[in-house]
């Protein structure tokens, strides 16, 4: 028997719509659903992703973690290893800019994962990560 794990809505600011239109659409290659001039949903791995025009853009605050500033907020995903180095691969390609380029956190320690940060056109901060062992996503 799979476990279902209930799906996530999340709705971000952006400041230009057709921006995000081509880095959520093109860059990261997520299927767009229902639109309005104000707002526009995407398909995120089956959960519902919203970007709402709001041209006015909070301070950016960062927290050390690993060595590294991880901006916050931040939101992504969890995708399998592989998933992750091809997602990665794409991004270089599209000439992203990383916040934190992808490397492997806590190597070695509880937590293992290979990480990733950089931003949408309006500065949404997005995390994608992926674990070697799913086991260690809640381990303390």
């Amino acid at each position: 028997m799979t476990e279902s794990i209930p799906r996530f809505h999340l709705a971000m600011p952006v400041d230009d719509l057709d921006a995000a239109r081509r880095f959520y659409g093109e860059v990261l290659g997520l299927a767009q659903g229902r639109s309005s001039e104000t707002w526009i949903d995407w398909n995120l791995h089956g959960h519902q992703f919203v970007t709402h025009l709001a041209p006015e853009r909070a301070q950016r605050i960062h927290n050390p973690v690993d060595g590294h500033d991880v901006p916050v907020p931040h939101f992504g995903l969890i995708l399998a290893v592989e998933e992750f180095q091809q997602f990665a691969q794409r991004l270089t390609a599209a000439g992203t800019e990383f916040v934190i380029e992808p490397y492997v956190r806590f190597q070695g320690q509880t937590g293992e994962q290979w990480t990733m940060f950089f931003h949408d056109p309006a500065g949404n901060a997005l995390e994608f990560k992926a674990f070697a062992d799913d086991s260690q996503v809640f381990a303390t």
